[in-house]
């Protein structure tokens, strides 16, 4: 058998070639990016030829890199399903990742219905802002939060979100709350990765302009609720991930549902290779039906 590169050269050139980037192929790798370059070096010397033209505006694959790169990813690839699916053949597991928010607030008080209905599934569930690798093998499904641009996967919205107001009865009350122009004096709670904003919420039902400031800023829906039910202001939230904080009296809508955002945001996402793995399909099943009930 011919010689074979090392596999972390091969996966340092693919990331790079993927990515346009040593930087980028660094953190996706968790690697510096001096050790992606001296990875992507030792490869071109052993092959004999230059993968990548660098330049001061970036780096770009060569002709022979192109090449290359259609072999090598193809065969990455395979090894990264194989691997997989041998997995999944030894263990029953489920690999699924998802958006923090939607994960602590809706899927974890949902999770014991689901591993009454298949106790025979082994659940590991991750949760992060940055979406899954399918390539590398992370995930079996990933539950994705904003504009479905992704690609060759299969993308299945959950359900419809209302974006409304919400604040705790006590400051409501303190502050004799009832219209939105009184919105403009009080505390703002801004969520910095939601796709619907208090200038969307302003523009939507009023002809007032949303404030440029905010008192409080937050990276996840959970703070911004938490922030929200001890009285630090009013929080633009979904009311699903809020369903807790509503059902027991914590926060309320202050104007009523009727003025809310609607938006589909929560997505299933995961490679139509995996649709017909039996512990992907019970998943998505549950997961529907779930939603259909939210």
């Amino acid at each position: 058998m011919p010689t074979l590169p090392p596999i972390a050269n091969l996966q340092a050139f693919e990331a790079v070639a993927r990515r346009r980037s040593f930087a980028l192929a660094a953190a996706e790798l968790n690697l510096t990016a001096s050790a992606i370059s001296h990875q992507v070096s030792r490869l071109e010397a052993q092959l004999d030829i230059r993968l990548f033209e660098r330049s001061a505006h970036g780096v770009r694959l060569s002709p022979a890199g192109e090449h290359y790169l259609m072999h090598v990813g193809a065969a990455l690839n395979a090894i990264a399903t194989a691997t997989d699916d041998l997995r999944h053949g030894i263990r029953n597991s489920l690999y699924v990742h998802s958006a923090p928010s939607i994960a602590s607030l809706w899927l974890m008080p949902r999770l014991h219905r689901f591993a009454q209905a298949y106790p025979e599934i082994s659940l590991n569930l991750s949760a992060a802002h940055t979406p899954s690798d399918f390539a590398l093998g992370q995930a079996d499904i990933d539950i994705r939060y904003g504009i479905p641009q992704w690609g060759d996967l299969v993308v299945e919205p959950l359900f419809e979100e209302a974006i409304v107001p919400l604040a705790s009865p006590a400051f409501i009350k303190a502050h004799k709350l009832k219209r939105a122009e009184q919105l403009l004096d009080l505390p703002l709670i801004q969520s910095n990765v939601s796709i619907v904003q208090w200038s969307d919420w302003f523009g939507r039902f009023t002809k007032l302009r949303a404030p440029d400031r905010f008192s409080l800023r937050f990276d996840r829906a959970q703070m911004s609720l938490d922030a929200a039910t001890q009285g630090l202001g009013v929080a633009l939230e979904s009311a699903v991930n809020a369903g807790g904080h509503l059902a027991d009296g914590r926060l309320k809508a202050p104007f009523g549902m009727d003025q809310a955002v609607r938006v589909k945001a929560h997505f299933a996402v995961y490679p139509e290779r995996h649709a017909k793995r039996p512990a992907v399909e019970a998943f998505l099943s549950w997961l529907h039906s779930e939603a259909a009930q939210t």
